[in-house]
């Protein structure tokens, strides 16, 4: 194959920003593709019209008649339409096909769970079912032939199935790849047995060799098996799921009989968004050449928050989902300690109930902790920038971006030495005065308290270090551009 292969992607994803997100899968989504144009490939995305994506705003419309398109789910005949937008970016233009169907889509404003009751969809299965199947006569009809499909989390999994099955023996697909990328092993697409029968995949498939899994469909599974390549979102992670069993939620005997064909690579940051020189969220922009001028957002970070910021006070930011996996049990155990330490700590995020209660409380009662239950954009943008430090304490981390995005904007992390986090942020050395941020080892309080003391300890006395550790991190290279130059090479890898 030629070094220079220009490839044809098709990149199915459950998610995609600014269209719709839950997790980190719809940043990679909105990310990897554009920076994949701009290398020359053509790419597609294919997602979801879920009805909370707005059409006005995002000037979407029909393409292929709603009679065009059909296919089989639970053994009855379901229609659907293609609809069309763009994912804009600086140098490139990335067209969205959105599957339309208002019966398990349009008509439903959430994603995967009822917005009103927070109850999941009964009906998930059939809603990815539908999902895999479509994207085969959306090919036929666009007579636009992907060399490569890229396929994201359990929502995609049944797809390389569907490819290596149903629609082998179509000459239109096949020559075609499949890359499966799993974001996080901890939401797997698991559903009863009986759903195997709503698929119409062949009959041997339903068996624990097959699809099933501890007697249950699970979707995740069915990726990892038919896919020609696995990735996950980052070299460690890829290790620790194909090591340890609790780390792949149940599968690593799957993945270890797959362990050849899995990658880790590392996600990107988009350097347009996460960037302290234009951010346009920040009142006062800067870069590691006029650091001066981070005081100014550590100032309106405290206004924001209602405390007075001082410059010999670190401020300690956290952003993120509130859940076990996040680390908040260890932040809920440590914080009595945490507080008498010379330092401020703020909080941004929604999650678990027990822990939004716990930390609005925890406002309530110490002088130095502030929290803002919800998710602010701008107010996200304010505290990775005018924050001294970022706690990232999780039990697991498949990649992490907040880290990525402290390290771009001088804020050091603290973090766990798991996953992702492990891979980009390089332990503090107290002999050599080197690294970019504060690393522990083990999920324990004591740990996680110690890590943040050492922090606070360099900050306040020895600045010549702690601006090396600050500048050495906003000199990192986080960007797509090499992580899609590895996805590229293994493109090249599976279709040659």
């Amino acid at each position: 194959m030629p070094s220079n292969k220009k490839f044809k992607i098709l990149f199915v994803t459950p998610e995609v920003t600014p269209f719709a997100k839950t997790g980190g899968v719809a940043d990679v989504s909105a990310s990897l593709p554009k920076k994949l144009m701009e290398l020359g490939h053509q790419v597609r995305i294919v997602l979801p019209k879920y009805g909370s994506i707005d059409e006005r705003i995002f000037k979407i419309h029909e393409v292929v008649r709603l009679k065009d398109l059909k296919t089989v789910v639970n053994k009855t005949e379901v229609e659907f339409s293609i609809r069309s937008s763009f994912l804009v970016g600086a140098k490139a233009r990335v067209q969205i096909y959105f599957l339309d169907n208002k019966d398990y889509f349009t008509g439903r404003h959430g994603i995967y769970r009822n917005p009103k009751t927070g109850k999941v969809y009964d009906d998930n299965d059939e809603r990815f079912i539908l999902f895999a199947k479509s994207v085969f006569p959306l090919i036929e009809q666009l007579g636009w032939v992907p060399d490569i499909i890229h396929c994201n989390d359990w929502q995609t999994g049944l797809l390389p199935v569907y490819l290596k099955t149903v629609y082998k023996d179509f000459p239109f697909f096949k020559n075609a790849k499949t890359v499966f990328t799993i974001h996080n092993f901890g939401v797997q697409g698991i559903f009863p047995k009986s759903t195997f029968d709503k698929t119409d995949l062949p009959a041997e498939l339903k068996s624990e060799d097959g699809l099933l899994h501890k007697n249950k469909i699970n979707f995740l599974k069915a990726g990892i098996k038919f896919a020609d390549v696995i990735t996950t979102v980052s070299p460690t992670y890829a290790e620790e799921v194909c090591a340890i069993d609790e780390r792949s939620n149940g599968l690593k005997e799957v993945l270890c009989s797959r362990r050849k064909d899995i990658h880790g690579i590392l996600n990107g940051i988009d350097t347009r968004v996460w960037n302290p020189e234009k951010d346009k969220f920040i009142p006062k922009k800067y870069s590691v050449k006029s650091l001066k001028n981070k005081a100014a957002n550590k100032q309106a970070l405290g206004k924001a928050f209602g405390f007075e910021a001082e410059a010999d006070v670190p401020v300690i930011g956290m952003i993120s989902h509130l859940t076990d996996q996040k680390g908040f049990n260890l932040v809920k155990k440590s914080l009595t300690k945490l507080v008498k330490l010379p330092a401020k700590f703020v909080v941004l995020g929604t999650g678990e109930e027990k822990y939004e209660t716990f930390f609005k409380n925890a406002a309530k009662k110490y002088k130095n902790f502030f929290c803002k239950i919800g998710f602010d954009e701008k107010l996200a943008h304010l505290i990775e920038a005018g924050s001294d430090m970022f706690l990232m304490p999780s039990k697991y981390e498949p990649c992490g971006l907040n880290q990525m995005y402290s390290l771009a904007y001088g804020t050091v992390p603290i973090v766990r030495a798991t996953g992702g986090l492990k891979d980009t942020v390089e332990p503090f050395d107290k002999k050599k005065g080197s690294g970019t941020g504060f690393v522990f080892e083990n999920f324990e309080t004591q740990d996680l308290i110690d890590a943040v003391k050492q922090a606070i300890d360099v900050y306040a006395n020895d600045p010549k270090v702690w601006l090396k550790l600050v500048k050495k991190g906003m000199k990192a290279d986080f960007s797509w551009q090499k992580s899609t130059k590895k996805y590229i090479t293994l493109y090249k890898k599976i279709y040659g």
